[in-house]
């Protein structure tokens, strides 16, 4: 990171968090809104992180063109999570596209529960810097998505 970056404030309104952890996963994208316009209805993808605010994905074909992106958000932790979205950046590099896509629409509930998952991510990064004994926490709200070493087992059902 250059000096020039390093004085900058971050702009980022959300914590966002890596989708489980340094892995990456694979979702199905359903761009509604771009159906009416003959476009692919459903896009495999790969989703790197997310935030309440939105989500970085990389596309194997180009995103359609369209002001308002209708998606449907199924992850650990999170089952068809209705969200709207618009493209804010894209990359291309050679026949895969990195994009972003900032929350247009999202519910309160949801935004805040991927919010809670980002803060207790965050924690846990932090205990495992600091080398505290206990990086893992029950009731961790990012634990379906966790992939670390530190991970505490499931407690067995009674």
């Amino acid at each position: 990171m250059s000096a020039k970056n390093a004085s900058q404030p971050e702009r980022r309104r959300f914590q966002r968090f890596a989708v489980v952890e340094g892995m990456i996963e694979p979702i199905t994208v359903d761009f509604n809104a771009a159906a009416q316009q003959g476009a692919a209805h459903d896009q495999p993808a790969i989703l790197t992180n997310l935030s309440a605010g939105g989500m970085s994905l990389i596309l194997f074909l180009e995103p359609p063109r369209t002001k308002k992106l209708e998606m449907l958000l199924n992850i650990p932790g999170l089952s068809a999570v209705p969200v709207e979205g618009k493209v804010v950046r894209m990359h291309e590099k050679g026949q895969t596209f990195n994009v972003g896509i900032m929350f247009t629409r999202i519910s309160k509930k949801h935004q805040d529960q991927i919010g809670a998952m980002a803060q207790d991510n965050g924690d846990c990064e932090m205990r495992i810097a600091l080398k505290l004994p206990e990086a893992c926490v029950p009731g961790c709200r990012f634990a379906a998505l966790c992939a670390k070493p530190q991970k505490l087992p499931p407690k067995a059902a009674s």
